[in-house]
């Protein structure tokens, strides 16, 4: 019950989001613009002063991002290719990953730090999870609580990490749009219809935020109440 009360409904927010990003991602290409992602892409970091940044052609279905080690944006076929709303948008999305990177923004510095950290704790939480539940199993309760406390450990630096990656993403939109108006690749009323799949894109970090915010509070409180049972002679 305590997990169906934290972790399930924002499963469904999840689920929802990837619902509304896939929406407002068909809608918004099959609006027409004079330009497609890869022309908008370069536009915008040309006139920032990021001649030396490049944009690669990625595979895959909305694989779009930035590549701060290679200081490259890389764009899926139809953001590349694509002459529509969704594809400036999303583009000039992922240029603005660039722009903060250039400009050392710092949440953007501070998340590109954590990425060891955070990829280290998703490996090792999984392992100290099944180990706490093995270990309980066996009726090795201090051996099953230290390795509990290993996988909150773990999986609090992946939570963090997701933390510092909302604000990330959400300027990069914000940069997104002041480019795209700014340099008259979209006019007033099409910027509500970027707004909408960039807002829609954006929304899925946030769901996958509370459900890792959630899983971890499930987690946390079954260790609290399993600690209070064994000292209450349960």
């Amino acid at each position: 019950m305590l997990y169906l009360l934290l972790v399930i409904p924002t499963m469904l927010l999840a689920f929802g989001a990837q619902w509304w990003i896939r929406s407002a991602y068909q809608r918004t290409s099959q609006i027409p613009t004079r330009m497609n992602g890869a022309m908008a892409a370069r536009q915008i970091l040309d006139a920032n002063g990021l001649q030396n940044i490049p944009i690669e052609q990625s595979q895959g279905h909305l694989s779009d991002h930035y590549d701060p080690s290679a200081k490259v944006v890389r764009l899926s076929p139809d953001v590349y290719q694509g002459y529509s709303i969704a594809s400036v948008g999303i583009a000039a999305h992922e240029v603005g990953h660039a722009i903060q990177d250039a400009k050392h923004y710092a949440p953007l510095v501070v998340r590109n730090l954590a990425v060891p950290v955070a990829g280290f704790g998703s490996s090792i939480s999984t392992f100290f999870l099944f180990a706490a539940m093995g270990l309980g199993a066996m009726g090795s309760y201090k051996l099953s609580s230290w390795a509990m406390i290993l996988f909150v450990a773990g999986f609090s630096a992946t939570v963090l990490f997701q933390l510092i990656n909302l604000p990330v993403e959400f300027n990069a939109s914000s940069r997104a749009k002041t480019e795209l108006i700014a340099l008259g690749i979209i006019n007033n009323q099409e910027l509500s219809q970027v707004s909408g799949v960039l807002t829609a894109a954006a929304m899925t970090y946030v769901a996958a935020t509370l459900q890792a915010v959630a899983t971890l509070a499930y987690y946390l409180l079954q260790y609290v109440l399993q600690s209070q049972g064994r000292r209450d002679g349960y």
